[in-house]
């Protein structure tokens, strides 16, 4: 009788972090219980949804493409307020601040839609992003995914307890370790679906992608700790962007993990390396052109008008 009161009674919060931050610890990645409302989970849909109309381009707003296979959605934290409470949830900190200490801060918020392919394009690999030459150990970093679709293809795996072995890195298929399939954590499941990583471990997205895949990935990691020099370069994990009517009620502890006042990794008056330079001036010119035509079809149309009423008189 007494042991099935036990298992009557609810978990306290306490457990439910224990349990979590246990998983994290031996495993390297672990689900997480639901963090998001329906009305939350729709809201953020909606406004990820929007980003994904069009590519960005000159004062069109949208999403940036560098790649085949993904469309990328940077500054999640701009675009409404679910994004912005499922980085700073109380379930995320009490874990991280476990896991992670309380030097972390979140460095990056970004999403993309995978589009349907056989094509293994984001292999098995660990999270490149200290500068391994400065640093003698592995720094922790940690990342919060979030599905915003169905995932039943394509979902992330990661193989379970791979973390902190050895300093992250892409990985060929022939240097993979001699796993078995219960030892790969797949993570497939509804729309708001979560899960936390250590970044550390070998991880991808699988293959084959039978239906367009919406994710978000929060990274968290101590901004104090020297970046490798592709992501100086680029200037990747510069200060977070945010919108000041999303962020009413901050305590301190989430001023921090958003970097308030923290220049650490803020690079005065950045400029991106060119990539596409000859097709950025032909797509100038020929936008600077469309709009001089625009700009002769006006002064004509007045000019037009004009003369038409001074016939009338």
């Amino acid at each position: 009788m007494i042991a099935d009161l036990a298992q009557m009674v609810e978990p306290s919060n306490d457990d439910v972090i224990e349990r979590l931050l246990n998983e994290l610890e031996n495993h390297g990645v672990v689900r997480l219980p639901s963090l998001l409302s329906p009305q939350q989970l729709t809201n953020m849909q909606r406004a990820f949804d929007v980003k994904l109309k069009r590519l960005r381009w000159n004062n069109t707003d949208g999403y940036e493409k560098t790649e085949p296979y993904r469309h990328m959605v940077e500054n999640l934290l701009l675009l409404d307020q679910g994004f912005v409470d499922i980085a700073l949830h109380t379930t995320i900190k009490a874990v991280l601040n476990r896991y992670l200490g309380h030097a972390y801060e979140l460095v990056e918020a970004r999403g993309w839609l995978s589009l349907p392919t056989r094509r293994d394009f984001h292999g098995w690999h660990g999270d490149g992003w200290y500068d391994q030459g400065m640093t003698q150990n592995i720094p922790k970093e940690v990342k919060l995914a979030v599905y915003l679709t169905d995932v039943s293809s394509g979902a992330f795996n990661y193989i379970k307890g791979s973390h902190r072995q050895h300093a992250p890195r892409p990985i060929r298929t022939a240097e993979l370790p001699a796993v078995t399939k219960t030892q790969i954590a797949e993570m497939t499941g509804p729309a708001g679906t979560a899960f936390l990583f250590d970044t550390s471990g070998i991880h991808r997205q699988s293959v084959p992608i039978t239906e367009p895949r919406h994710a978000l990935f929060y990274n968290y990691h101590d901004p104090n700790v020297p970046l490798q020099r592709e992501d100086l370069q680029f200037y990747r994990y510069h200060p977070l962007l945010l919108n000041a009517a999303l962020l009413g009620n901050l305590t301190a502890e989430d001023q921090r993990i958003l970097g308030f006042g923290n220049k650490t990794n803020y690079i005065p008056a950045f400029e991106r390396p060119e990539s596409q330079k000859l097709l950025h001036t032909a797509l100038s010119f020929t936008h600077d052109a469309n709009l001089r035509l625009n700009d002769f079809k006006v002064r004509v149309l007045a000019k037009l008008t004009r003369l038409g009423k001074m016939l009338r008189h």
